[in-house]
């Protein structure tokens, strides 16, 4: 539906007739009189001031009874919210009819205590007005004070003093206050030349003295100003929303988003409403149904997007005691917590928040298209240009229509006569290039009970919904809509559960289903060959040719699991089992999709976790995988996942990773398992180090090539054994010799280090780096047959980057301090060894687990918990005073959450096969585990 022209012209020329943010008892969330009992308050002012001149004494008295108000009132506001919390517009409206008190109390004070005047001319006429959010009447607990303070010509000595004590005492009250003093010709003609001062005068609101005054600027605002600009209003407000969203990280499903200013938040709706009000002279958004804008319902939806986003608000401002608005980690586990959330169904109560935080969001982002396409309509906005503006414009078939450049339905009463249109239409908008036009998403949003099991095991629907994905370059656009109208759960129920779900863990960026979204669009990339440099395997294996149809359903159903309780792999290969076949795969199609979605975590946590040099570690990897078909969609699929999590999770670290685990895999199942054995990769490794050093004495390179064992020669790469054979090279006894270098393929910096070995060493070179602020990301230690310690860590910084090249000299010295004993790391680290209050609320219980099958000559100790920064020194040092001995160690990092693998032997070179020592050292680590937290937390 669209405005006639006239309607809003007519409208836009003259203010409403009544002013809804005119309070009444009725608004507020508890009694008037208990909020500010204005009779109270003037006798409590008139007997403590009764006989007093002395203005300073009166200001005082003045600041101490309404401080005293104020304090009680905000009080009384703050437990009758806590007892309702969700009724945010009662409280917004009740914390200004605080202040409204507090103002006019103040302005009484000013005008007949401080400044009377016994006989006033013309010109000493002054008008006190709320404008901007209190003029809304709309304020959170610490909201700042935004005043105008009119006169009709220029300010008299008398009106600056009245302005002057007025925010003395408001300033004595602590309030932040925003102010202005300007006359009505001021007003209008600033308005005009700054668009910031125009939307907050279009709120204004009378608050006390001259009335006439308050009168005549909106009069002349209306008619000078508004009544003509309202174009240009409109196409300022949506740069700024634009550039506001920028700022903010341009997506709606930021998981710690910004009530107030982010994408779908507060600040969108007033948008909406300022551009409402300017555009049509509406006084409330309900204005807007009656103008045929808003259906009954999208206007429900307002009303609830509003009121629970200014609930959170409020919630956010009371628990900091600030002007909060950035809805972090921790405060959304005290905000849940106090709408009454619960922990339930395997979820968090944070999480149930969080979802309905994330649905109103979408809400608002489609009543934002809806209203802006009206007023596209009424042309009063410019339309949005085609998608491939520079392609040929397509038609739309018969049975559609090309409006204001989107696709939208010509014949809306017979449109849905025939079922399978509902999914057509997105088909068709992906054809031509354009957008869906509001009225047809509003269309669709209302037959979704069109969806019955007859239609999703229709083989054309099975049909038009496959193309999306894989015929027209660019599934994430129809799937985006699809998912926000509601769509896609229709078609597919077992969608439903993990629409706006968040992941409480600082790792996933975005919620489930935006997650899944991110993932088909980084495939689609690939095949578009857009990320050739970034993604060399994964662009190799799509150009060859690979089942895309598998690919894309499997990403698609790849975390359908999340949420419950049970392990979201093994149930969302269940799910999968019963998609796949109503999406209409084949049986061997359906096998393998299944197969993708109870192991895509696989070779993510085989090439994180695991140490890919032991040969067994590929094998059984290969052993899961059997084919080369396999391989390549799980490997894709892999990708994809990793980089649809967020900026930055992708990395040359875990890409190294990855084709290495990929081509170690692919080579045994092309070559036979049996090939991969420890004896021909220690030939090989050693004859590739005698022809990295051609200058080597012979008998010297017999010295070096005779003095490791076989892990140390298949666990490092060339690179790393050239530099060992240097540091080990007449090294003396008392000596560490130390080589720090950026691995530009990894992503970190490589920190080798050979001295004489000794128990323990392992712990005292991660407690070295724990000191140095240094993330160890993988690490290897090896003993030579000659006594001494080979140990490579692979580090980053704070930022998860490799270390500049001026900051290694000062790592070097601190490390050098710590492993000569004049820093003791334990101590150092207790003072570090603390989370920030953002991080507190996340919970990862610690799991330990014992692998004696995955390596052929090591005990595999999983320790999975929460990260923090000595974790991994606390670790080492348990199992270095238990006598076990480390070979290798790798971190995995996903947020605040940290999986440490350590391959280990114990004092006499076996594996850790007795259950009664497993159990005590799972004791002795989680204990460790435990008090650095308790540490952490302290």
């Amino acid at each position: 539906m669209t405005l006639p022209p006239k309607a809003s012209v007519a409208l836009a020329s003259k203010p409403a007739e009544t002013d809804p943010s005119e309070l009444s008892p009725g608004d507020l969330i508890c009694p008037a009189i208990d909020i500010f009992d204005q009779n109270a308050v003037n006798a409590a002012l008139d007997a403590a001031l009764d006989g007093v001149t002395d203005s300073r004494e009166i200001r005082a008295a003045t600041v101490t009874q309404l401080a005293a108000a104020r304090k009680a009132g905000n009080a009384v506001i703050a437990n009758a919210f806590a007892a309702r919390p969700f009724d945010a517009r009662q409280v917004v409206r009740s914390y200004s009819y605080l202040m409204d008190g507090i103002i006019d109390t103040v302005l009484s004070v000013a005008t007949q205590r401080l400044h009377k005047l016994q006989t006033a001319t013309e010109g000493e006429r002054i008008a006190v007005i709320a404008v901007g959010g209190y003029g809304r009447a709309e304020m959170a607990p610490s909201s700042d004070v935004d005043l105008l303070f009119l006169t009709p010509y220029k300010i008299t000595p008398w009106a600056e003093s009245v302005i002057e004590s007025m925010l003395y005492i408001l300033w004595d009250l602590r309030l932040k206050v925003g102010h202005s003093s300007r006359t009505v010709k001021d007003c209008v003609r600033l308005g005009r030349e700054d668009y910031t001062i125009r939307t907050a005068l279009l709120e204004h609101r009378f608050l006390g003295g001259h009335e006439p005054l308050a009168d005549e600027l909106k009069t002349r605002l209306w008619n000078e100003l508004f009544s003509s600009t309202a174009s240009d209003f409109v196409e300022a407000k949506l740069a700024e929303r634009d550039e506001r969203h920028r700022k903010q990280g341009g997506q709606r499903y930021m998981l710690e988003p910004n009530v107030k200013e982010g994408k779908g938040g507060l600040r969108d709706l007033q948008s909406l409403f300022w551009i409402a009000k300017y555009v049509h002279g509406v006084d409330t958004t309900a204005a807007l149904v009656d103008l045929g804008v808003f259906t009954a319902d999208e206007f429900h939806d307002f009303e609830n997007a509003e009121n629970f986003l200014w609930a959170v608000r409020c919630h956010l401002h009371l628990i900091t005691g600030r002007a909060m608005d950035q809805l972090t980690f921790d405060l959304q586990v005290e905000v849940a917590e106090r709408l009454g959330y619960t922990d339930h169904d395997g979820r968090r109560a944070v999480e149930h928040f969080m979802q309905d935080y994330f649905r109103h969001a979408t809400h608002v982002g489609d009543l934002t298209r809806i209203f802006l396409t009206a007023l596209e309509a009424s042309h009063v906005k410019s339309e949005p240009m085609l998608i491939g503006f520079f392609r040929r414009k397509k038609r739309a078939k018969p049975g559609y229509e090309i409006v204001q450049n989107r696709l939208g339905v010509a014949d809306e009463t017979t449109f849905f006569d025939d079922k399978l249109n509902i999914l057509r239409i997105f088909e068709e908008a992906l054809r031509t290039g354009t957008l869906l036009h509001p009225n047809a998403m509003r269309l669709i949003s209302s037959h979704l009970e069109l969806f019955d099991d007859e239609l999703r095991n229709n083989k054309e629907a099975q049909r038009i919904f496959l193309d999306l994905m894989l015929k027209h370059g660019n599934p994430e656009r129809s799937l985006r809509r699809m998912n926000e109208l509601g769509v896609l759960a229709a078609f597919i129920p077992e969608f439903e559960p993990i629409l706006a779900m968040m992941q409480f863990n600082v790792y996933h960026h975005y919620t489930v289903d935006e997650h899944t979204i991110q993932c088909i669009s980084v495939l689609a990339q690939i095949e578009r060959e857009e990320l050739v440099e970034a993604l060399p395997v994964a662009s190799r294996i799509l150009k060859k040719g690979v089942n895309r149809k598998i690919l894309y359903v499997a990403l698609l159903l790849h975390d359908i699991g999340k949420g419950r309780p049970e392990d979201h792999s093994l149930l969302g290969a269940r799910i999968a089992r019963k998609v796949a076949p109503r999406l209409g795969l084949k049986p061997d199609e359906c096998e393998t999709v299944e197969w993708l979605v109870r192991y895509h975590l696989l070779m993510s946590d085989v090439a994180q976790k695991r140490d890919i040099s032991d040969p067994r570690t590929v094998r059984e990897f290969a052993k899961v995988v059997k084919s080369k078909k396999r391989l390549d969609l799980l490997t894709v699929l892999t990708v994809c996942d990793i980089r649809g999590v967020g900026p930055g999770t992708w990395n040359n670290w875990k890409a190294q990773l990855l084709r290495t685990l990929y081509r170690e895999t692919e080579d045994a199942l092309e070559n036979g398992l049996e090939d991969l054995n420890r004896e021909a990769r220690e030939s090989e490794a050693k004859k590739a180090l005698r022809d990295a050093l051609p200058d080597w004495d012979k008998k010297a390179l017999r010295v070096e090539t005779g003095r490791h064992y076989g892990p140390y020669w298949q666990g490092l790469p060339t690179a790393s054994h050239v530099i060992f054979a240097e540091l080990l090279n007449n090294l003396a006894s008392d000596e560490i010799h130390i080589d720090l270098k950026p691995d530009e393929d990894r992503d970190a910096t490589r920190a080798c280090f050979a001295l004489e070995d000794h128990p323990g060493i392992f712990s005292r070179l991660a407690g070295a780096l724990a000191l140095v602020g240094a993330n160890v990301v993988d690490a290897r230690t090896y003993t030579s047959k000659d006594g001494y310690a080979t140990a490579v860590f692979w580090i980053q910084d704070a930022d998860g980057a490799p270390y500049e090249a001026g900051r290694l000299p000062r790592l070097r010295q601190m490390i050098e301090k710590t492993l000569a004993g004049e820093i003791i790391a334990r101590e150092k680290l207790a003072d570090r060894d603390k989370l920030g209050k953002r991080e507190r609320g996340f919970q990862f219980p610690t799991t330990i687990t014992f692998d004696n099958e995955g390596s052929e000559i090591y005990t595999i100790i999983e320790v999975d918990t929460r990260d923090r920064p000595g974790l991994l020194f606390d670790l080492t040092r348990v199992l270095a005073d238990n006598n076990i001995y480390i070979a290798s160690a790798m971190i995995a990092t996903y947020g605040a959450q940290v999986v440490d693998s350590f391959y280990v032997k114990d004092m006499f070179g076996l594996k850790l096969h007795s259950k009664a020592k497993q159990d005590g050292l799972e004791k002795k680590l989680r204990a460790a585990v435990e008090q650095g937290a308790k540490r952490a937390r302290s």
